[in-house]
């Protein structure tokens, strides 16, 4: 199935070849993302968005596996089996995540006995943020972890993957062929 946007292909030219180059992690194997390849078809908001993708992904003040399980839910919540499945191949073994517990985040209550005390509230704050807002029992319990730069991030991080979600959802965006599918 083809996305519904038709994505940017190779041969590139020299400005869409220096984004991909960007949008990627140096030293990559792999191809550019189809998902970057359509971001592409808009070369100058693709790239005013790399800055806040980057900055996330790579310097944010979250520990990696929370940020992780955040994004996990969230693009589970939101449909997004693409992203979930490139951040469940990419991300979640070197965050320590398992088989098992990226099952869980798309497809289990946040109460699951598979999930700690830390991670069930996280996947409740990522499902409450899929909402539009945190409850007043989840800030505070947030609040009692994290600080209050750490919890500007981890709402802006859902909110930006919740965004990114309705764009490969909308898009129709077909998976990258080496990442997997939600579970049943």
């Amino acid at each position: 199935m083809e996305p519904r946007i038709a994505p940017v292909h190779p041969p590139y030219d020299e400005d869409v070849e220096r984004l991909l180059g960007k949008l990627m992690p140096p030293g990559s194997p792999l191809d550019p993302l189809l998902l970057f390849r359509v971001l592409a078809v808009h070369r100058d908001l693709a790239d005013r968005m790399r800055p806040m993708a980057s900055g996330l992904l790579n310097k944010g003040l979250l520990p990696a596996r929370d940020r992780e399980v955040l994004i996990e839910r969230t693009t589970a919540r939101a449909g997004a089996e693409y992203e979930w499945g490139v951040h469940a191949v990419v991300f979640g073994p070197s965050v320590g995540l398992d088989e098992a517990t990226l099952a869980a985040l798309a497809t289990a209550p946040a109460d699951a006995p598979v999930f700690d005390p830390r991670t069930r509230l996280l996947v409740t704050a990522a499902d409450e943020l899929s909402d539009g807002r945190l409850t007043d029992g989840t800030w505070q319990e947030l609040a009692a972890i994290f600080e209050p730069a750490q919890l500007i991030e981890l709402i802006i991080l859902c909110g930006w993957y919740r965004t990114l979600s309705t764009v490969i959802t909308s898009v129709q965006l077909p998976l990258e062929p080496w990442a997997p599918r939600f579970p049943d």
